[in-house]
Parts: structure tokens; C-alpha cells; sequence
């Protein structure tokens, strides 16, 4: 029988045994000296000796690994107690050591993870609650000094009173944005909020979200693009209301952090004989590599100060992540520092559809 790992029992046995033999080779040499009358007892006690210290060895040994596995099968089976029960009882069999051995392994990985999982949730955790307090603390602080301001005298001025009072409504409609946002979030992650798919022409919602944006675009001096492969309908599979979302926070993400004078260019090419894939497309700034694994994070912002500075609930690209995620589609992220960034999702096509790009 194979055991999964190797007692090193020859040490303690050697040590055990010459001292033993020791002790007897000074008892013999007594004995023959002073009691037996054998004139060649200096051969015969060395003799003896070598026998006995040989013999020893063997019992020695044999007794020190029978201890030791037994007392080691008690400890692991303490350990597997919680695991597999199966396993357990094959260990107290004395079958199946090799698998034994490799649970322990697995589960002492497996706990390793779990614990670096935990840490990483409570450094998200204390990160995003840090996040969240300084998002309804700005715009909170913002109304309370314009209703302070108000009530204590402001208020007869009538332009003073319209100014502020207009203010605090956007500080209102923020907060509302961030709940709103939030609570959509949680719906997603909890289940709660589906998808209600479709077929709908993609083109036709592209060119709604261009129309929407029209404005911010020109505002910021960015050119809207869409590249359209031909005048064929691209009929795709989704939730058009969610995937309208998806493109309105994504193209309005670019608009925000485009360059003067720049474009954001929207692309739906086939991905494969199943799917398209919708590129957003800009030639902004782009963002550093180790950013963008955090990018679809709650509040996650790469410049806190020039992010806040451009407004927003710091939600949009999360909420886009978990509606593709809820019509279990892909979505992409590639950038580069001067050269612009590119955010990318697949959507199903119709099965029924015989329209290709």
C-alpha cells in the first residue's frame, strides 16, 4: 500500500536503536567481564551488539511508522470530517490514500482562494462605500447650502431665489440618477430585473441615440459617426429599450472624454454566422492598461477630480456591463494612451432572420 507522502522514520529509529545498543554492549561487557568466564567475550559482545543494534533497527522503525500512520490518519481524518463523507470513510479503510491526499490539497487551495476572494470583497466593499458617501455627500452639501442660504434672507431676492432654487433641483434630479442607478444595479444582480428580448433593426436605434446626442456632441465639438456596411437592416435579437441605454451611456462616455475637435464612431460588423458586434469608437485620450479591468466597477473613476467635474452618477458603464451580462452577450474594452479607446458588445441574431451585414 502506497501512503501519500513519505515518513521519515530512519533517523529517530537510528538514534533509538545505538542508543539502546550502547546501553547493551556496556551490560554485556559487564556481564562477561566480571561473571562469565568466556576468555573470547570481546568478539561475542561485539557480535551481539551488531546484532542487537541491526535487529532494533528494524522494530524501531517498523513501530515508528506504525505509530505515526496511525496517528496521522486520526489528524486527517479530523481534517476531513467537513469535507467529502465518502472520503472519509474510504480513509478509515486504508483505501484510496492518493485521492485523500489530493483533497487535502485542492481544500487547503480552495480556502487559500476563498480567503483572497474575502479580502478582495472587503477592500471593494470599504472602496465603495467610501465611493458612495462622497457621490451623495457633494450634491446633498450643494442643495443644503442653497436652502440654508435661501431661508436665511436670500429669499426676498426674487433672481437669487430662482437661481438657487433651480440649483438645488439639480442637485435633486443627481441624487435621484444615483438611486435610480443603484437600485437598477441591484435588480440585475439580485434577478429581479429581465430582459424582454426582440427583433428590432440595430441602424434604426443607432441613428435615435445620434439624434439624442446631437446637441452634447456639438457642444463638446465632436463629430458622430456610424459606419454602416450597406442599407441592408441589421435585425438583432435584444432588449431595445436596455440596448438603447447600453448605446446612450457609452456613446455619451465618449462625448465626455473625447478630444476637441475629435469623433466617437459607432461600427456593427458580423461577429459570427450567430452574432453582431456594435463598436463605440473614439479618438480621445484613451486610459492606461492597468485601468481597464476596474473600468465597469460601481463608481469606479480613473481621475476622480476631472470625473466629477464632468458629471454623471460614476454608474453608467456598470449598468452597461450587467445589462449585456443579463442577455448573456460579450463586452469588450481596448485603449490607448493618445490614440482613443474602443468599447465593444455582441447581440444575438434573430434565428429566423436571413439578413446579414
Amino acid at each position: 500500500m502506497k501512503f501519500p507522502f513519505k515518513i521519515k522514520s530512519s533517523p529517530q529509529a537510528f538514534r533509538a536503536s545505538l542508543f539502546i545498543t550502547i546501553i547493551v554492549f556496556f551490560l554485556e561487557f559487564i556481564f562477561f567481564q566480571f561473571i562469565s568466564s568466556n576468555s573470547n567475550y570481546r568478539n561475542e559482545t561485539l557480535l551481539l551488539s551488531v546484532l542487537s543494534f541491526l535487529i532494533l533497527f528494524v522494530v524501531v522503525r517498523i513501530t515508528l511508522e506504525i505509530f505515526i500512520r496511525k496517528y496521522v490518519r486520526i489528524a486527517v481524518s479530523k481534517i476531513l470530517s467537513e469535507l467529502n463523507p465518502e472520503i472519509v470513510k474510504d480513509f478509515s479503510d486504508n483505501k484510496n490514500l492518493d485521492i485523500i491526499a489530493d483533497e487535502i490539497i485542492t481544500n487547503a487551495k480552495e480556502r487559500r482562494s476563498e480567503i483572497d476572494v474575502l479580502k478582495d470583497q472587503e477592500n471593494y466593499r470599504r472602496e465603495f462605500l467610501g465611493n458612495i458617501s462622497h457621490e451623495l455627500k457633494t450634491p446633498l452639501f450643494t442643495i443644503q447650502g442653497y436652502i440654508l442660504t435661501l431661508v436665511e434672507g436670500a429669499m426676498k431676492d426674487k433672481k437669487v431665489r430662482e437661481k438657487y432654487l433651480k440649483r438645488a433641483a439639480k442637485g435633486v434630479d443627481r441624487l435621484i440618477s444615483i438611486v435610480k442607478d443603484l437600485d437598477l444595479i441591484t435588480q440585475f444582480e439580485s434577478g429581479i430585473k429581465t430582459v424582454d428580448k426582440s427583433d428590432f433593426n440595430i441602424n434604426e436605434l443607432v441613428d435615435n441615440v445620434f439624434e439624442l446626442m446631437e446637441f452634447e456632441s456639438e457642444k463638446n465639438n465632436i463629430t458622430l459617426e456610424y459606419k454602416k456596411n450597406n442599407i441592408t437592416p441589421v435585425i438583432v435579437h435584444a432588449d431595445q429599450e436596455r440596448i438603447l441605454q447600453v448605446l446612450t451611456n457609452l456613446v455619451v462616455n465618449s462625448i465626455k472624454y473625447g478630444c476637441n475637435n475629435g469623433y466617437t464612431k459607432v461600427v456593427v460588423e458580423d461577429f459570427n454566422k450567430e452574432k453582431v458586434i456594435i463598436k463605440v469608437i473614439d479618438d480621445g485620450e484613451g486610459i492606461e492598461e492597468e485601468h481597464l479591468p476596474r473600468l465597469f466597477e460601481r463608481f469606479y473613476r480613473i481621475d476622480k477630480n476631472r470625473s466629477r467635474k464632468k458629471g454623471g452618477s460614476g454608474l453608467g458603464l456598470s449598468i452597461v456591463k450587467h445589462i449585456i451580462e443579463a442577455h448573456k452577450e460579450q463586452i469588450f474594452v481596448k485603449s490607448q494612451i493618445g490614440k482613443g479607446t474602443e468599447f465593444s458588445f455582441t447581440l444575438q441574431k434573430p434565428k429566423t432572420s436571413i439578413n446579414f451585414l
